[in-house]
């Protein structure tokens, strides 16, 4: 698709595309004559076999044999065009640097293919004119074999390019003069014959080796010899290993937890065998509470026994898959990135995150950006519109000089020394006229976001006076418009831009549009049609890349040959700008992501966590992973059938032993014959066909416009009635936490995760740094895991049949549904220290010298426990401590309220929604810090925190009226109180603000709930000393 092919419209009951504004004439190639070699003007002639001769196969520059010869032999051994070096071709003599080959034409046998050999002549008619027919065109009959639904995974290279037609001409485009040449080398399926005769090859290779080792195999001569064999063995060393945490650190870790498992069980036992009678439903409640307690500990802690680091190995993904002077073989990745509402989510944060996409260090015929717009608006396309006329600056400035990070508001406001390690002269030039360009980008998206604030009476008019087609926000048409494409989409120095698209999912009253998951899942399928990357990376819209190499980082696991096929997603940590120092509030989520996470990539890998993660397309569309040949025990060979089993050679393998391969296929195969793809996947034979691409690649098609005709139908809002998009395929449906969902089924199939975090951090994004917009972002999250735990994807119950599930992958993912319930017994103990001050009565009797020791033993393995878990993971201890702390304040708090309304909504069908009213203010550096929201979440805490507060006075006062014999027993409920008070003192500092005031209404509403639950517990006259007077029935006297 060409960036100049206007805005395209439809809707799903008309069978119709609208242009909504025109667009130039695509540029004409310059047509090439190769008859006459441009170094000598002699004629090239032709080779051996009669066709055309062709020196280069990258760009088809026309030079005639003796000057291709004389070049390899006396010169640089480059194109003069390309400056690729040459390679060896048939008739031709080796050189110095030749790599060893058989006397065959490279191109002809590349992959030793001998069924390509007719197509040579068309090969090297398209080099020469600097592109590859796609077969899209109607006089073009080479997959005139497929059917409308193709019938088995053939597929062409991934290129990344897709073609739009001319709408203002009704003339059909060749597909041939659509596309720049990737590289012409074909693709074979795993499981046919041309790749068993390739992986044969490859096997032949390695036993060579082998022998060359072990001294069976004579050493070739120098003349043969590769220069290039040590890069060779080192481009086929794993791309990544597995680091085990040190047994110093990590087997003291696995003792106290074992010693703190026993510990806690001979504490129940205690407490469970002994009562206080005088106070029965406190010691009750406080021992439901405290084995609610040791469950979700339990559930927490185990999933953690296998925490492992990871490294990657880049330098080897560059020997295997960019060799030199060839294309590069990187996999294609389609990144997502989705908005809803451009005033709450800022477009120039949104255009930070683009252009830190765009200038990302990976091939740009490898990568394509789309943006979903689920709000249609007309600011999000325009400030799209500026967006990417600035990437053409922005992006090679990035790439001369290698910044970091290449979002631009981030570079720029970085307070380092930015001539660090730069030896360019000019750098400092370009950078100052860099930031103004910046600048000035930055006013023009400031003027787009003021005139967006008042919509005019009649609806927004395009610059050519059209309608916008998204005014009506919840009823609109699917709109896709290309900004950077094959055509147009250059930079100022003239070098090729990665695809950017803008795509709208069309929006019709009556239907569900799945928010989130269903806006992924449009996506998915648009870029299926359009590019079809078998990678996807998501990331949320104020997410930027902060390693430019995050994609690479990636690949070192997905395309790894041994055990890339496996894994479904590399999740990366979520890190975090502008949250202040002390990190009041836990935003960072370190334990989360450095403790948590590395436990969880020992046993079948990470959860999504719904941002930051490079997909398999495979994994996505439900398929199952590869299953892996079985070892037998034993096998014998044939001429002694005594020992073992003889060897029983299936149909289905070959030789080598690539069973595997053609086990994928055969499954595919049968899937196809047992279910109808349209219920599965949708009513759109380009879509469908692409689904059984493994490897990638556009789909044969009729016409350019036919493919612009799928991708409107494939997002329109009636294209998943009756399919399985939401229920197995795609992002799943039935919770506002789909992430968690989607990796759930994901590895119930079998498929692992990895958890990839490098030195830098591969992205970033802005968290919500004040206390209200913290605890409704928690409460999101809680009562997706609720609407989990109730629906019949609870892990609890689901995922049994396969098998595939490890059982302690199984606990990590029941605790993530279950740990909003712990709100309910943490309320409760938390009220505890207060009622147990106005009362009087302590949760526990008198304990024995021997009882005690249960208490100091539980709590050092408590300490204990943490520590060592500090000490392998990395995280610091205030780091650890924010996360407790936290935990306590979104536990009484947003937690509390994600089990009330997803009980709500479960049983009851209610759906309940909580509002948040700004009264923000900025003053300074962390300014939002100290922004106050009202929220009703704040009632809980607040509560809490004034009767802990009374209870304190009360006791203090109580014991003091009383004599010194009563402060014994007041330390233990003091320190019980403070154990709550403390938890919830960065609260208290939030509730407070930088100006020490608290709304009116939070501290009525606190002091009334606080009032009216003292009443009820509190005594008549408690800090009274009561004295015992006379026995009324011993004396008879009335007193």
């Amino acid at each position: 698709m060409e960036a100049s092919a206007g805005l395209v419209a439809g809707s799903h009951n008309r069978n119709e595309l609208v242009v909504i504004h025109g667009h130039e004439e695509p540029k004409a190639l310059k047509a090439l004559d190769g008859q006459v070699c441009e170094i000598c003007g002699d004629e090239i002639g032709v080779t051996v076999d009669g066709d055309l001769f062709v020196a280069c196969n990258e760009c088809g520059f026309p030079v005639c044999r003796p000057c291709y010869e004389y070049e390899r032999r006396e010169g640089s051994q480059l194109c003069p065009q390309c400056k690729t070096r040459y390679k060896r071709l048939k008739g031709s003599p080796r050189v110095e640097g030749d790599e060893e080959e058989e006397d065959v034409d490279d191109i002809e046998h590349e992959f030793n293919l001998d069924d390509e050999q007719n197509k040579h002549a068309h090969l090297a008619e398209a080099m020469l004119h600097n592109k590859m027919s796609y077969g899209r065109g109607p006089d073009n009959d080479e997959n005139a074999q497929f059917p409308p639904i193709i019938t088995s995974a053939i597929s062409r290279p991934v290129s990344g390019e897709f073609p739009i037609s001319n709408h203002n001409h009704g003339d059909p485009i060749l597909s041939s003069t659509l596309h720049k040449r990737i590289h012409p080398y074909p693709v074979s399926e795993p499981g046919s014959a041309r790749w068993d005769e390739k992986k044969e090859e490859g096997w032949k290779e390695r036993k060579d080796d082998w022998k060359l080792k072990q001294g069976n195999l004579g050493p070739e001569s120098d003349e043969t010899m590769d220069p290039d064999m040590p890069m060779t063995d080192e481009a086929r060393q794993p791309l990544s290993r597995k680091v085990s945490i040190a047994s110093s650190k990590i087997n003291p870790y696995r003792m106290v937890i074992v010693i703190r498992l026993v510990v806690l069980a001979f504490f129940l036992r205690y407490r469970i065998l002994n009562p206080v009678h005088d106070a029965i439903p406190l010691w009750l409640a406080s021992v439901i509470c405290e084995i609610w307690f040791a469950c979700s500990w339990i559930l927490d802690q185990f999933p953690k026994w296998y925490p492992i680091d990871r490294e990657t190995y880049l330098d080897r993904l560059s020997l295997r898959y960019e060799r030199e002077g060839e294309p590069s073989m990187l996999a294609a990745v389609d990144i997502f990135v989705s908005t809803v509402d451009p005033l709450k989510e800022p477009p120039l944060v949104t255009a930070n995150t683009l252009l830190s996409i765009l200038a990302m260090d990976y091939p740009v015929d490898k990568v394509s950006c789309y943006l979903s717009d689920d709000g249609a608006s007309m600011l999000t396309f325009e400030s799209l519109s500026e967006t990417a006329e600035f990437a053409r600056k922005w992006v090679p400035f990035c790439k001369k000089f290698s910044i970091e990070p290449r979002a631009p508001e981030m570079y720029f406001s970085l307070k380092i020394d930015y001539l660090k390690d730069k030896v360019q002269p000019t750098f400092v030039k370009e950078r100052r006229a860099m930031k103004r360009e910046y600048e000035e980008f930055k006013v023009r998206i400031n003027a787009l976001v003021a005139k967006a604030m008042k919509a005019p009476p009649e609806g927004w008019i395009m610059q050519d006076g059209t309608p916008w087609p998204g005014n009506n926000t919840r009823d609109h048409p699917g709109m896709i418009q290309v900004f950077l494409g094959h055509s147009g989409g250059h930079d100022t120095e003239g070098n090729e831009l990665p695809r950017l698209v803008y795509v709208s999912r069309e929006k019709r009253p009556g239907f569900q549009h799945h928010k989130k998951a269903g806006a992924m899942n449009a996506l998915v399928r648009v870029s299926a049609v359009l590019t079809n990357a078998p990678f996807m990376l998501n990331l949320d819209c104020d997410h930027y890349i902060n390693n430019s190499k995050a994609a690479r980082e990636a690949m070192c696991f997905l395309m790894d040959p041994q055990t890339g096929r496996k894994v479904c997603y590399v999740q990366f940590p979520q890190r975090f700008d502008g949250i202040d120092r002390s990190d009041r509030y836990a935003n960072r989520n370190t334990v989360f992501f450095d403790i948590n996470m590395k436990g969880l990539d020992g046993i079948q890998g990470p959860v999504y966590v719904g941002t930051g993660c490079v997909f398999r397309r495979q994994a996505l569309y439900g398929y199952n992973p590869p299953k892996g040949p079985k070892r037998p025990k034993m096998v014998s060979c044939d001429c002694c059938p005594c020992f073992g089993r003889r060897r029983k050679l299936s149909k289905y393998s070959n030789q080598n032993g690539e069973g595997s391969n053609l086990e994928v296929e055969e499954d595919k195969q049968l899937l196809m014959s047992q279910m109808s793809f349209e219920k599965r996947f949708g009513q759109s034979a380009t879509f469908v066909t692409s689904t059984l691409m493994e490897q990638g690649g556009v789909p044969p098609s009729s016409s350019p416009a036919a493919l612009l005709k799928e991708a409107i139908h494939v997002i329109s809002c009636g294209y998943e009635d009756k399919t399985e998009w939401g229920l197995e395929l795609g992002w799943i449906y039935g919770s506002i936490t789909e992430d968690i969902l989607t990796g759930f089924k994901m590895h119930c199939r079998g498929w692992r995760s990895i958890y990839c975090m490098p030195k830098r951090p591969a992205f970033k994004g802005s968290a919500p740094i004040n206390l209200s917009d913290r605890l409704n972002q928690v409460l999101r999250w809680a009562l997706g895991s609720v609407e989990i735990f109730f629906s019949r994807h609870s892990p609890i119950l689901y995922g049994y049949k396969g098998g595939n599930l490890r059982w302690l992958e199984r606990l990590a993912y029941i605790n993530t549904t279950v740990y909003p319930f712990t709100s309910l017994p943490l309320l409760a103990y938390c009220t505890l220290p207060a009622i147990c001050l106005l009362t009087g009565k302590f949760i526990m009797p008198t304990i024995s010298t021997f009882a005690s020791l249960f208490f100091i033993a539980l709590f050092i393995s408590i300490f204990t426990t943490g520590i060592l878990e500090l000490r392998w993971s990395g995280v610091s201890i205030e780091e650890w401590w924010r996360n407790e702390q936290f935990w306590v304040i979104g536990g009484v708090s947003a937690h509390l309220f994600a089990v009330i309304q997803g009980l709500l909504k479960v049983l009851a069908g209610i759906d309940t929604n909580f509002t948040v009213t700004s009264k923000t203010t900025d003053d300074g550096d962390f300014g939002e810090l100290y922004a106050f929201k009202w929220t009703t979440l704040l009632i809980p805490p607040t509560t809490l925190l004034i009767i802990n507060l009374v209870g304190v006075v009360a006791g203090i006062s109580d014991a003091i009226n009383n004599g010194s014999q009563s402060w014994g027993p007041l330390f233990g409920k003091l320190f019980f109180a403070f154990w709550v008070i403390v938890h919830l003192y960065p609260f208290l500092k939030g509730l407070m603000g930088r100006q020490n005031r608290t709304p009116t209404i939070v501290v009525i509403w606190s002091v009334l709930l606080a009032s009216i639950f003292s009443l009820l517990w509190v005594r008549i006259d408690p800090f009274v000393l009561k004295t015992k007077g006379p026995d009324v029935k011993q004396c008879g006297i009335n007193c």
